[in-house]
C-alpha cells in the first residue's frame, strides 16, 4: 500500500512538474515574441530613416543631373542656332552674288544678240561675194578650154602625168646624190650603226641566256609559290641561287640567272612543287635537294652518250661531266653542246682527209669549248682554261693545244690546232647556226624572193649569200634601164620596211638583151 500511494505521489508530481515547465515555457515564449517585436520595430524605423536618407540622397543627384543636362542642351541648341545664321549668312551672300551674276548675263546676252546679228549680216555678205566667184571662175574655165582646146579633166590629167614624171627624176637624183655622199661617209657611218645594233641587241641576247619562262596552269599557282609573307618564294630562291619574276605576265613566271644548270634545278623544282600541291620551305629544301642530284646524274649520263656516239674512249669522269653540262649552255644563241658534237664530227672528217688521227681530232673538237661551262666565275679567257683542265686530267699535248690555240690565244704546234680552229668557225658561221633556228632561216629566204616576185617584170629571184643579197633578173622588154634602178629601190625599201632581219641585205637588179641569130 505505501508503495502504492509513493507511485501516486511520483506521478502526481510528475503531472505537477509538467505543468510548471509547460507554464515557464509559455511566459518564456511570450517574452521572446515582445522582444522580436520590439526588435522589428527598431529595424523599420531604422530602414525607413535609411530610405529616407538614400532618397533625399537620390533627389540631389537627379537635380543635379537634370541641371548638367539643362545646360550641354543649351550649350547645343546654342550652337544650332549659330550654325543657323551662319547658313542664312551664306545664303543671303549666295543670292546676292546671284543677283549680280544674273545682271552681267543680261548685258552679255544683249552684246551677244548684236553680234549674232552682225555675223549673220557679214555671213549673207560672203556667200553672195562667192557666188560671184564661182561664176567668174567658171566663165574662165571656159574661157581656157575654147583657147588650149582641152577640157578641165583633160589638162588636169595631163599636168598630173608631167608632174609625176618630173617629181620621179627629181627623187632618183636625189637618191643617187645621197647614196654617193653615203659612200662617202659609209666606214664612219657603219661604225656608228655597229654600236647601235650593239646596244639594241645586246640586251635581248642576254634575256635569251640568261631568262627562262614556266608555264602556269593558272595565275591562282603564283600566290601559293610566293607563299605567306613570301616565305616560300624566298626559299626557292635561297635554295637555287635563281631570281624568280613573278609579274603580271598571265600564266608564267620568269626564272632569271646566269647558270643555266641551276635555272634548269630550279624549273625542274617548281614543276614537281606544282605538280604535288605540297609548297612550303621545308619540302621546297628536300624537291631542290633531289633535283639537283638528279640534274648531275642527268648531267653526267649526257657525257657518256655524247662521247659514246663519237665513238671517243678513255676520257676522264670530270671531262665527261663538263661536256653534259655544255648541254645547258649556249654560245651566240647556240647550243655548246650541239656545237661541240659538230665541230668533233667536221674535225674526224678533215683529219681523215689529210691523213692524220681522226680519234684524236674528235677528241680535241668536243672539248675545245669545255672551258665555257665553268661551275664558277672566273676572269681567264675559256680557250685557256679549257686548255688547263685538259692538261690537269692528262689528255695529250696534241689535244692540250688545238684546245688553248683555237682562238689564236696561244700558238699552234700541232696540225690539229688549225683543224680544230677552222672547224669552229665553220661550224658558228654556216648559214641558219647562230641566233635564229633552220627553220626561219629557210623561211626568210622565201619571203625575200617573194618580195621580189611582188613587182611588175620581175622574172626571177635568189636569195643567196645566207639572206644577205637578193638577186633579181627582170624582163628586158617590160623593164628598161631606168626602170631597173627603180626598181631595185623599191624591192630595198620594201625590204626594210616589212622584214626583220641581221646585218643588211644587197638588192641587185639584173637586166640583160640578147641576141641570136644562127648560121646555117
Amino acid at each position: 500500500m505505501e508503495i502504492l500511494l509513493s507511485i501516486v505521489i511520483g506521478v502526481v508530481g510528475i503531472a505537477i512538474g509538467f505543468a510548471i515547465a509547460k507554464q515557464l515555457e509559455r511566459k518564456k515564449a511570450s517574452q521572446t515574441i515582445k522582444n522580436a517585436k520590439k526588435s522589428a520595430a527598431n529595424i523599420i524605423k531604422e530602414a525607413r530613416t535609411e530610405g529616407e536618407s538614400i532618397k533625399k540622397d537620390k533627389i540631389l543627384q537627379a537635380k543635379e543631373k537634370f541641371i548638367e543636362l539643362k545646360s550641354e542642351h543649351e550649350k547645343v541648341i546654342m550652337s544650332r542656332d549659330k550654325k543657323m545664321n551662319d547658313a542664312e549668312k551664306r545664303t543671303r551672300d549666295k543670292e546676292s552674288q546671284v543677283s549680280g551674276e544674273i545682271a552681267k548675263n543680261k548685258k552679255l546676252n544683249k552684246a551677244l544678240e548684236a553680234q549674232l546679228k552682225d555675223y549673220d549680216n557679214r555671213v549673207e555678205y560672203l556667200e553672195k561675194k562667192q557666188e560671184e566667184i564661182d561664176k567668174l571662175r567658171n566663165s574662165q574655165i571656159q574661157q581656157l578650154e575654147v583657147i588650149s582646146g582641152l577640157s578641165a579633166e583633160e589638162a588636169k590629167a595631163q599636168l598630173s602625168e608631167t608632174l609625176k614624171d618630173s617629181a620621179k627624176a627629181d627623187a632618183m637624183a636625189l637618191i643617187q646624190d645621197t647614196v654617193e655622199e653615203a659612200k662617202l661617209t659609209a666606214q664612219q657611218e657603219a661604225k656608228k650603226i655597229i654600236i647601235n645594233t650593239i646596244q639594241r641587241i645586246g640586251t635581248e641576247e642576254a634575256i635569251d641566256n640568261c631568262v627562262s619562262v614556266f608555264n602556269l596552269e593558272s595565275d591562282d599557282v603564283k600566290g601559293r609559290i610566293i607563299g605567306r609573307e613570301g616565305r616560300n618564294i624566298r626559299a626557292i630562291e635561297a635554295a637555287t641561287g635563281v631570281e624568280i619574276i613573278v609579274d603580271d605576265t598571265p600564266e608564267a613566271i620568269i626564272l632569271s640567272c646566269f647558270d643555266s644548270v641551276r635555272r634548269e634545278v630550279a624549273r625542274l623544282s617548281l614543276h614537281k612543287l606544282v605538280t604535288d600541291g605540297r609548297i612550303h620551305p621545308a619540302r621546297i629544301e628536300e624537291v631542290v635537294k633531289k633535283t639537283r642530284k638528279q640534274i648531275d646524274e642527268e648531267i653526267i649520263d649526257i657525257g657518256k652518250r655524247t662521247v659514246i656516239d663519237l665513238g671517243i674512249h678513255g676520257l676522264n669522269p670530270e671531262l665527261i661531266k663538263l661536256v653534259g653540262r655544255m648541254k645547258y649552255r649556249s654560245s651566240y644563241g647556240q647550243n655548246l653542246l650541239q656545237h661541240s658534237r659538230e665541230v668533233a664530227k667536221l674535225c674526224g672528217v678533215m683529219a681523215s682527209e689529210l691523213g692524220l688521227n681522226p680519234k684524236l681530232a674528235k677528241r680535241a673538237g668536243l672539248l675545245h669549248d669545255i672551258g665555257k661551262v665553268p661551275e664558277t666565275e672566273t676572269e681567264t679567257p675559256h680557250a685557256i682554261l679549257g686548255m688547263q683542265w685538259a692538261e690537269k686530267h692528262g689528255e695529250k699535248a696534241e689535244v692540250c693545244n688545238a684546245i688553248g690555240a683555237h682562238h689564236d690565244e696561244i700558238e699552234m704546234n700541232s696540225l690539229l690546232s688549225p683543224i680544230v680552229q677552222v672547224c669552229d668557225a665553220i661550224s658558228g658561221a654556216r648559214p641558219g647556226a647562230r641566233r635564229q633556228v633552220l627553220d626561219s632561216y629557210i623561211q626568210r629566204l622565201k619571203d625575200l624572193e617573194d618580195i621580189a616576185f611582188g613587182f611588175g617584170g620581175v622574172k626571177k629571184a635568189y636569195a643567196i649569200q645566207a639572206g644577205r643579197e637578193l638577186r633579181v633578173i627582170v624582163e628586158s622588154e617590160r623593164v628598161n634601164d631606168e626602170k631597173a634602178t627603180n626598181l631595185s629601190f623599191e624591192i630595198s625599201q620594201k625590204i626594210q620596211t616589212d622584214m626583220t632581219y641581221p646585218g643588211q641585205v644587197k638588192v641587185t637588179v639584173i637586166r640583160e638583151t640578147r641576141a641570136v641569130n644562127i648560121a646555117k
